[in-house]
């Protein structure tokens, strides 16, 4: 397969394989292959936080004057449902708003009633994994080195989650960007590690060696084994940067968007509400769980594993690794009973 293949994902929904038209690709590739071992300077400079915010801004601010009639036909190409929208079409009248935009997710986003079940954190492309080694779903560190993503000085969550399971979630530019809790609990702690605005196109991420842990990142631990928590033990939220994304705003909203706060220790948060909101680009959630305490769902992992899907994953990974496509808010796993 060569390094100009197509990358398919499974949308969940209809169970289609649908091939994805990966933003700047050519660029891209010609950055994560030529450019980082033949102008290693130049490469640096392109994953900087500087460069990141000149390219959003280009991207999503810069004042052009838009013809009459652009932004429906804007709406219409990125595959945005207007219906969804909290604001009118007419509001969204910059790349910015589009990308910044609300939705009505208490009716077009609908959660399971279970209290186990821990829901997707975004709209987004979703693979699962393990730290076990003795597990299926074992990968070796190939997004990331965890003790790295975690935080090096971190050790007591690091020995927390040893021997885990993890879901990465790639939000691409057309996606919805509100992060929302993925379980029921309350804050222990919450912080952020400098890093770098490494892509998340799917070539550029077999191409660095574990990008996601080299990236800027936020880093949240939610204890759910507390009253009205959704106990699973310990989960750890983790909000990381890519290309041309300028923030991670902290916004938890227990009603809508309504009244947003500051996310800190202490702070309970309810499953499926908003959290946080990535200003702009494309971006990745990691959603981390403790041994044995979860189970993916089922149609996640018999996705991964099919061999009908062209994935840029298989070509490098040597193992299926294949995408689905899930709304925010959806079932990812359900709670594991103890024997």
């Amino acid at each position: 397969m060569s390094a100009n293949a197509a990358h398919q994902y499974i949308d969940r929904r209809t169970r289609q394989v649908t091939t994805e038209t990966l933003i700047a690709d050519p660029l891209i590739r010609n950055l994560y292959t030529r450019a980082r071992e033949s102008a290693p300077l130049l490469f640096k400079a392109a994953t900087s936080r500087r460069m990141s915010a000149v390219l959003g801004y280009l991207n999503f601010d810069a004042p052009l004057k838009q013809p009459a009639g652009r932004t429906a036909a804007r709406l219409q190409a990125m595959g945005v449902d207007p219906s969804e929208c909290l604001d009118p079409p007419r509001a969204l009248d910059t790349p910015r708003k589009i990308f910044e935009r609300k939705i009505r997710y208490w009716d077009c986003r609908p959660m399971p009633v279970d209290a186990g079940c821990a829901v997707s954190p975004a709209d987004a492309r979703v693979i699962v994994g393990s730290f076990d080694r003795c597990s299926t779903l074992f990968l070796k560190e190939k997004f990331f080195s965890f003790n790295e993503l975690i935080g090096k000085d971190k050790a007591q969550w690091a020995r927390a989650f040893a021997g885990g399971d993890f879901a990465l979630f790639r939000l691409t530019p057309d996606k919805y960007h509100y992060n929302h809790v993925p379980v029921s609990g309350v804050v222990r702690e919450i912080y952020e590690i400098a890093g770098r605005y490494h892509s998340c196109n799917p070539g550029a991420v077999v191409a660095e060696v574990t990008p996601f842990s080299k990236n800027r990142r936020v880093v949240t631990i939610i204890d759910t084994e507390i009253p009205g928590g959704s106990g699973v033990g310990l989960v750890a939220m983790i909000e990381i940067v890519a290309m041309m994304i300028g923030d991670i705003v902290q916004c938890y909203s227990t009603r809508a968007y309504d009244s947003p706060q500051p996310v800190a220790p202490g702070l309970f948060l309810e499953r499926g509400c908003p959290k946080s909101l990535y200003r702009p680009g494309s971006s990745v959630d990691v959603v981390i769980f403790q041994k044995n305490r979860v189970t993916f769902s089922a149609d996640i992992l018999d996705n991964m594993a099919r061999q009908d899907v062209t994935s840029r994953y298989i070509q490098h990974f040597q193992l299926p690794l294949v995408e689905t496509d899930v709304t925010v808010r959806s079932e990812i796993a359900l709670r594991r009973e103890p024997f």
